[in-house]
């Protein structure tokens, strides 16, 4: 079935160039560097860049071609790949040796090459599907360039294969006149850090889930954009479903469990369902999770815009009711679209994920026999969950980037350890010289987590990390036309993420080419 939905989408693909004039095709290739101390790179050169950069030293090749859908058109395609090659520091992990304890001996380093992106799509008039690895889409209320990222799908870690499919960008709403839009897409993606997960485990206590799938879907609504007040309303959702479980005490496997991934459990991730098997009829089957987002868009003139936005996360019906206080990302973005302009964007930003529904999750149903008939629905443990290592591949969040990554959990804990805290983010960007060929962008954040809601720390951590980047490119129609180099530097401080220095420096070369009929 798989092959043939392959075969069939390439099939269409290839139909639909036929039926174009001509197919432009882009390339870039290019190489770059990392350098820099501690541990891991500084947390502006990991943070939403795809899983990319983890290192602090590095030197990577890449190269990268793809077609674009052409929106303008009623029926087209699309289709890209991405390669990665190179060398990467490693990171020493603790791993658990029989009868000596816990070591730290266990170096591990990116893979010297890898796929980064691999896919096709197409589209028929207001609506698409994507096979394949494809770059994370934008989000629709967070800032892709000054935003510290969507809780629910930020583009912070490596993307996942799979299949999706939804509204190509916002469509009017028939009978509305043009006045209200919607926005939607739902797919199915195939986890493949099963590897990475059992090199990085420490395999003394708890427990690793490998080879499961998820499904991420979302729906926005928004009214008409070209009026000088818009708004955005929408939720996101997704659920980890599947993979096996193992349970390790004390260096010791005690249990090894298939979850389901069938037809019912694939139907189940979409719309939410209780568990099926004795004890646990009570529990939406998966790890379920998500994002109330919002959005106030005002046209001061044909320039200058700003931007209010809110997201709320949530990990269960007590986070959906809103039940878990102040907690969510809450930002304004200005932009200025005047040509030249020496500031573009501003993003303030602040964020709260203390409240959590509370710090006591029970339900007298779970105990049989119990006097007590109330129930306190909290403990929600942002982006972990009991039965998954939490919502993060190959150790990157797939959320926010600001609840610190799995990746940086040197003592082989595989799931989040600081989701309980708060702090602020901001970014700015703007052109350097009136002909746009230099422009620049800075970012700082402050962090302070209290650990987990499970798992408290005794002392908070915090972290300051600041960004400053540089960016150049050749002028149209000079020789060095499609030549392009950045430089980024930037440096953590404090407890929580170490005190991390790093420099980036990518060149790259980037074109396209035609071929076709004119």
């Amino acid at each position: 079935m798989k092959k043939s939905l392959i075969i069939t989408m390439l099939a269409a693909a290839a139909l639909t160039g036929v039926a174009q004039d001509s197919t432009s095709v882009h390339y870039e290739a290019g190489a770059i560097i990392n350098a820099g101390s501690g541990d891991m790179a500084p947390h502006y050169i990991m943070a939403n860049q795809e899983g990319m950069f983890t290192q602090p030293n590095s030197t990577l090749a890449f190269g990268k071609v793809y077609r674009n859908l052409d929106t303008s058109r009623r029926l087209s395609w699309g289709a890209g790949m991405t390669l990665v090659a190179g060398w990467s520091s490693t990171a020493n992990y603790a791993t658990w040796v029989d009868g000596l304890g816990l070591q730290y001996n266990n170096p591990q380093h990116p893979a010297r090459a890898w796929v980064q992106h691999a896919y096709v799509e197409g589209k028929y008039r207001g609506v698409f599907a994507t096979l394949g690895q494809a770059p994370t889409p934008e989000s629709a209320i967070v800032s892709n360039e000054l935003g510290s990222g969507d809780l629910t799908r930020s583009g912070n870690s490596r993307p996942m294969p799979g299949l999706r499919a939804g509204f190509v960008d916002f469509q009017n709403i028939p009978l509305t006149k043009k006045w209200l839009q919607i926005k939607g897409e739902v797919g199915y993606y195939k986890a493949m850090d099963k590897n990475w997960i059992n090199n990085h485990d420490n395999r003394f206590n708890h427990f690793t889930t490998t080879g499961y799938w998820m499904n991420y879907k979302n729906l926005y609504l928004r009214t008409n954009p070209d009026k000088r007040v818009a708004f955005t309303v929408g939720m996101q959702a997704a659920c980890q479903f599947g993979g096996t479980r193992v349970v390790r005490e004390n260096g010791k496997v005690t249990e090894t469990i298939k979850q389901k991934a069938n037809a019912e459990a694939f139907f189940k991730a979409l719309i939410p369902g209780s568990g099926g098997s004795a004890g646990d009829n009570n529990y939406y089957e998966g790890n379920h999770l998500g994002s109330w987002d919002a959005a106030l868009d005002v046209n001061i003139n044909r320039d200058n815009k700003v931007r209010l936005y809110w997201q709320s996360p949530w990990e269960d019906g007590s986070g959906i009711g809103k039940l878990n206080g102040f907690d969510g990302l809450y930002g304004i973005e200005y932009c200025n679209l005047a040509w030249g302009s020496h500031v573009r964007s501003i993003v303030v930003e602040y964020f709260d994920f203390t409240n959590q529904s509370g710090p006591i999750h029970y339900a007298p149903a779970d105990h049989e026999g119990t006097p007590l008939t109330e129930k306190a629905t909290g403990a929600d443990d942002y982006y972990n969950n009991y039965a998954f290592n939490g919502y993060h591949h190959l150790g990157m969040s797939i959320g926010s980037p600001m609840i610190q990554s799995p990746i940086y959990n040197l003592d082989g804990y595989t799931r989040f350890a600081d989701n309980m805290m708060r702090g602020f983010h901001m970014g700015v960007r703007g052109d350097i010289d009136r002909l746009k060929l230099w422009q620049y962008r800075v970012m700082a954040s402050y962090r302070k987590s209290w650990g987990t809601p499970f798992v408290p720390r005794i002392e908070p951590v915090t972290a300051t990390s600041l960004m400053a980047e540089c960016q150049w490119h050749a002028p149209d129609g000079s020789k060095l036309n499609g030549l392009s180099a950045s430089l980024r530097l930037a440096m953590d401080h404090g407890t929580l993420t170490g005190n991390n220095v790093g420099a980036q420096l990518v060149v790259k070369y980037s074109g396209n080419f035609t071929f076709g009929k004119k």
